[in-house]
């Protein structure tokens, strides 16, 4: 492994490498995992940049867990220690007490060096890190907190389909959602290539897929659906030009296009979205890439409000 200009994980061959979730414990109906779903008990850390952080927003709000489990926005320009919660009054979480969310992070491990990430659910009275396992988390939120869903709840991950929901899954992450990310942190031409080529098949196949159903598993709306929203809805306001995805924009493909208005259009996902936070993010805290950190006045995002013809 090697490191790059952009402070990101490389391999030999110059392809970026996510960080390992480092805190990987579940929040359990039964508490058998040690910590049991409880209103009130936890805290979700969030930044309304991040696509990983936006998936557990959306389910939340899905599933009307507001008052279960409360929500921290951080800063969405990082410093060098991290997430900070300089939107709140004193730069100062008010439920959790502290000013970066890394303070949780070596509350938990003291020995704790590699990068802070949302989202984090933090038990609020010890403020120790329960988990920043991402792709657990929003699976979590909709098995092991059902005692506390809204009654008309959609069941985003059923027990009868999960093998289906995780098959359509697993390239999405792999070519799409990590796959933007492998091209713009990509090491060397050939690692910027193959992801490129790897990201724009998997969206023609999603575009075939998509072009005969509503959904990604036909007529209902699941988890897969939020997973490739939220790289979908950052498309063309940073991925396309800041991280070199530029085949087409999302705007030029008429079928993922309109999906995509489809879901922004659903309460829960349009109104979870900050592009002001999302371009801020990326433009100003990635400056090996953008270093002279100018925010791009671009692209007109009126047209997400227009009608989408799915329904």
């Amino acid at each position: 492994m090697a490191t790059t200009q952009f402070g990101k994980e490389t391999s030999e061959r110059g392809e970026f490498v996510r960080q390992a979730n480092r805190f990987t414990q579940r929040i359990t109906a039964d508490g058998s995992s040690g910590w049991r779903a409880e209103p009130g008990r936890y805290r979700l850390v969030v930044s309304l940049a991040c696509p990983w952080a936006h998936r557990s927003i959306i389910v939340r709000r899905l599933l009307g867990l507001e008052e279960a489990i409360s929500l921290a926005v951080v800063d969405p320009i990082r410093d060098e220690k991290g997430w900070r919660f300089t939107l709140d009054e004193g730069g100062r979480d008010p439920v959790l007490g502290i000013e970066y969310l890394s303070q949780a992070y070596l509350a938990t491990d003291p020995e704790f060096t590699g990068r802070v990430t949302v989202p984090s659910i933090v038990d609020i009275e010890s403020g120790t890190v329960v988990t920043n396992d991402y792709p657990q988390i929003s699976l979590d939120l909709s098995t092991q907190w059902r005692e506390f869903h809204r009654p008309d709840a959609p069941d985003l991950y059923p027990a009868d389909r999960r093998a289906e929901i995780d098959e359509v899954m697993d390239p999405i992450f792999r070519n799409v959602n990590n796959g933007v990310y492998r091209c713009g942190f990509a090491g060397s031409q050939q690692a910027y290539d193959e992801a490129f080529t790897a990201l724009f098949g998997e969206l023609d196949r999603l575009t075939e897929r998509l072009s005969g159903q509503r959904y990604l598993l036909g007529d209902t709306l699941t988890e897969a659906d939020i997973r490739l929203f939220t790289t979908l809805v950052r498309f063309d306001a940073v991925y396309h030009g800041h991280f070199k995805t530029n085949r087409h924009k999302l705007a030029e493909l008429d079928v993922l296009w309109a999906y995509a208005r489809d879901l922004y259009q659903t309460p829960g996902f349009g109104d979870t979205v900050d592009f002001d936070h999302i371009k801020r993010h990326y433009y100003v805290t990635h400056d090996a890439i953008n270093p002279t950190r100018i925010v791009p006045l671009g692209p007109d995002l009126s047209g997400w409000d227009r009608p989408h013809g799915r329904a």
